[in-house]
């Protein structure tokens, strides 16, 4: 193992903890630990380098934002805005994250063991030889995979906080939509997809993309691959690149 620092971040406002972070960086760090989040924003924002990162408590806005390479595991609850427009690299949250995860999000992987919030995998897009996968243990809110243009996102319905009662994604699901992909593990009622969005048949490279992602998923977060791999998935997909593109153009 390289060279591993610890921070504690108890008390210390975002701006320095941020500082402390790029210094322990420009001297070399490979592992970085920080205790006592709570709250501080943009931890790993725009870090380009494989090294590793381990969050003890709830981290604020906008983490990993920009980020290429790095590992980021918090062992606790996320806010808003984590992968703000992420290139590279991998996340686990070990709990819940909140809205707009994953946002114009163009590479590396983002996995959350438990409930997700509104909006998550908006603007999503593949870029160059990368291709995004945001994989969900729980529920999410409205407009998942809202203006998706790539990359893929796996909700699984299962480890949740949220009443069992409650449907497993919110209501306008992949709301203009014009690429990439979205798995659901259960039953989503058809009048929840948005505009121009349809279930499809699962092809044998699905059933091995879901797999992959939820055999890493079940061992991230000390799960049973073979339990989720025993449910039921839906595939959804735009049927248009350009699904609102009548409402832009004359028909003369």
């Amino acid at each position: 193992m390289g060279k591993k620092v610890t921070l504690d971040a108890n008390g210390v406002y975002y701006k320095q903890l941020n500082e402390q972070i790029r210094e322990a960086v420009r001297n070399g760090a490979e592992e970085i630990e920080l205790l006592n989040v709570r709250g501080q924003r943009y931890i790993g924002n725009s870090i380009d380098k494989p090294i590793r990162f381990i969050v003890n408590g709830v981290p604020g806005q906008d983490m990993a934002a920009f980020m290429r390479g790095a590992y980021i595991r918090v062992e606790g609850n996320a806010q808003d805005g984590v992968a703000n427009t992420m290139d590279d690299g991998e996340i686990e949250i070990n709990g819940m994250a909140g809205d707009v995860l994953g946002y114009g999000m163009r590479g590396g992987r983002v996995m959350v063991k438990q409930d997700v919030g509104y909006r998550v995998g908006i603007h999503m897009k593949a870029y160059m030889d990368k291709s995004p996968v945001i994989v969900a243990g729980g529920k999410a809110g409205d407009f998942l995979g809202e203006y998706m243009a790539g990359g893929a996102i796996i909700l699984l319905g299962m480890d949740s906080t949220m009443p069992v009662e409650a449907p497993i994604t919110g209501r306008s699901l992949g709301t203009g939509m014009h690429g990439g992909v979205i798995y659901i593990r259960g039953d989503v009622p058809e009048y929840q997809l948005g505009p121009g969005l349809s279930f499809h048949p699962l092809e044998d490279e699905d059933i091995a993309f879901i797999r992959k992602h939820v055999e890493d998923w079940a061992k991230a977060f000390g799960k049973d691959a073979e339990e989720v791999m025993a449910g039921t998935f839906r595939k959804v997909k735009p049927f248009s690149k350009r699904p609102y593109g009548n409402m832009y153009v004359g028909t003369n």
